[in-house]
């Protein structure tokens, strides 16, 4: 057995209330009782492979509700820096003893535990530092999972300086600034155009249709393809979403960051 079998393997759901696109979605209810994080956590849960699930949130007043929740969930939470995204994950892992962490994000209350477990058994199986089915994608957006050490988080909480950096957790890593050897999981028909995250109302109304039609637990990646063979027009209501909109507002971040050195 390798040392990455070896390892605790620990789940650790980013969740905030805020959002400017669409404010409260992390509790915003999906069905009749169910939230958004409710969705996450469950689905999480017909993973074979983590041991342990965490949410971090922020330590601001308005995610008192998320700790809550957690409690509620019995889930353990950690509270950490609102911005400094990293830092949380790193304090997180840390004082929870995470070796392994899988990193997922509440906006995908969707989450395939069959995938989540390929991406794992990928990054187990071979020599990467960082796996995901992102890299190159060809899974649904909303069916995010990323995978790392917590020796390959602690070097990057040391080294990662940009805004961008320090707020999508794993930027660094995937900049190989440090020759980190990077993996991805594709799928073998790429279907990266079709979106079932959560930031949006037409996601929010998507994945509701999604979870009434769908009477099942968990719901899978499959399922839902099965459904939009039958009801295509479903794909309409999110499809002209540009993708990545947050990220793009941390690189203007960066550039406002390095003017400053510059003066």
């Amino acid at each position: 057995m390798t040392k990455k079998n070896q390892n605790m393997i620990g789940c650790i759901i980013q969740a905030r209330m805020g959002s400017s696109r669409l404010p409260g979605k992390t509790l915003i209810k999906l069905d009749e009782s169910r939230s958004t994080l409710d969705f996450v956590v469950n689905q999480l849960t017909f993973s074979t492979l983590i041991n342990k699930t965490v949410i971090a949130t922020t330590n601001l007043e308005q995610d008192d509700i998320i700790e809550k929740n957690a409690k509620t969930l019995g889930i353990d939470c950690f509270r950490g820096s609102s911005d400094d995204v990293l830092d949380r994950y790193y304090h997180c892992a840390k004082k929870f003893q995470i070796n392994t962490i899988v990193r997922i994000t509440s906006d995908c209350p969707l989450i395939d535990p069959q995938i989540v477990d390929q991406v794992i058994r990928k990054y187990q199986s071979e020599d990467y530092d960082y796996v995901t089915n992102t890299l190159s994608r060809s899974y649904p957006i909303g069916t995010d999972v990323e995978i790392f050490s917590f020796e390959i988080l602690e070097k990057t909480w040391q080294k990662a300086i940009l805004p961008s950096e320090r707020e999508h957790v794993t930027l660094f890593i995937r900049n190989k600034k440090l020759n980190f050897k990077l993996g991805n999981l594709k799928n073998s028909k790429n279907l990266g155009h079709l979106r079932w995250t959560l930031d949006r109302v037409e996601d929010l109304n998507l994945i509701r249709k999604i979870v009434v039609k769908i009477n099942k637990n968990p719901i899978l990646m499959n399922d839902i393809l099965n459904l939009f063979s039958l009801e295509p027009e479903l794909i309409k209501i999110n499809e002209h979403i540009t993708q990545n909109e947050g990220m793009l507002k941390s690189l203007k971040k960066d550039d406002e960051f390095q003017n400053l050195q510059t003066d």
